[in-house]
């Protein structure tokens, strides 16, 4: 067992850091960087940690980029780990943390037991829980690399290469309020609107790569009263660009339509989140990581996904970057755990990836 690097991630999960309350875990990956690998740390505007690491033994100029992100979701405070029979679970109801505590432990110490690397420039960002948030508004004058590796994913034998467009849609049903027992014939029930909408509309998975969904509605004042207003948040996402669109489009003449046949209006604003995109299989980034998993005697596997990840925001922002696994099971959920053996095997892989491109 690699006692430092399982006390690495243990020390990581008892800091809390839930989304949007990353500073202290942060503040500590910084110190750890700067005292054992001598690294350069910044924080940019946004919060996310920047921090470049020299070359060793190697007279490669171009740096690899290694990333995770720092915040975890809820339930994610007072966290405290325990190591049974080679598996490290939270012995409290909470998550574990292992997403992403586990592929920031791994590229530290990946990067502290290689014999030879390239410069590394490591990035810890910020509220990756919430929508890539972090990764969104890093900032890239402030790196040089120009291929990356993302340990965000849970199978290590798996690179993700590719996601999906992702669009919100964010509604307003808006009708009118009367009294429910005495003149409900005046009023406009904007709740009934939301209903008809969601009915008149597909939703789940729509194919093979295209999925929506409406995620929350919140509507209604009083049981009594017809209800004047309804907020609803959905989304769509496909790993085709033009599908999810149309299904947006869908989506939002099905609010429209529902609120105007009842003489309510809804207001649909549409975000696209960030947009499809795949890196390709000849790249250096995807070359690099299956030559790395081989050497710990994995068969590699490329992968898309309709999940976002912080790699499909930084491929759209010019990166070569792909998702490596960090090895952990059940990520977002109170029953997480991570075995020691895919702690370490994460670690190994990322140590390889570093030689190789030394």
């Amino acid at each position: 067992m690699d006692s430092r690097l399982v006390t690495s991630f243990c020390e990581m999960v008892r800091i809390d850091s839930e989304s949007g309350n990353e500073a202290a875990f942060i503040e500590h990956v910084r110190g750890l960087l700067e005292r054992e690998l001598d690294a350069d740390c910044v924080v940019d505007a946004h919060g996310n940690l920047i921090a470049r690491i020299a070359a060793k033994e190697s007279e490669i100029d171009e740096p690899i980029l290694l990333a995770a992100h720092g915040d975890t979701v809820q339930p994610g405070k007072g966290i405290e780990p325990v190591v049974k029979d080679g598996v490290i679970r939270s012995a409290r109801a909470t998550i574990l943390g292992a997403d992403d505590k586990a592929g920031v432990a791994a590229a530290i110490e990946a990067v502290r037991s290689a014999s030879k690397h390239p410069p590394v420039e490591m990035v810890i960002t910020r509220q990756e829980e919430v929508g890539l948030v972090g990764a969104k508004n890093l900032d890239l004058s402030l790196l040089s690399a120009k291929t990356g590796f993302i340990i965000d994913g849970e199978d290590a034998a798996t690179i993700v290469i590719g996601g999906p467009s992702h669009v919100s849609l964010d509604v307003t049903i808006t009708g009118k309020s009367a009294h429910a027992g005495m003149e409900p014939e005046k009023g406009i029930s904007a709740i009934r609107a939301a209903a008809q909408a969601i009915v008149d509309q597909p939703s789940g998975r729509i194919d093979e790569e295209t999925t929506a969904n409406i995620g929350t509605i919140h509507g209604g004042l009083i049981r009594n009263g017809v209800p004047e207003r309804v907020t609803i948040q959905a989304e769509c996402r496909s790993l085709n660009h033009d599908k999810c669109m149309r299904q947006a489009e869908t989506m939002r003449r099905a609010f429209e339509d529902a609120a105007a046949s009842l003489g309510a209006k809804a207001d649909v604003e549409v975000t696209l989140e960030y947009k499809a995109s795949r890196v390709p299989e000849r790249s250096q980034a995807v070359k690099l990581a299956k030559d790395a998993i081989r050497a710990v005697g994995l068969e590699p596997k490329t992968q898309v996904i309709t999940g976002g990840t912080d790699a499909l925001i930084l491929a759209s922002r010019g990166l070569d970057a792909v998702v490596l696994g960090y090895g952990g099971q059940a990520a977002h959920t109170t029953d997480e755990y991570i075995t020691v053996d895919a702690l370490e095997q994460s670690a190994a892989v990322l140590r390889n990836l570093l030689e190789a491109a030394a």
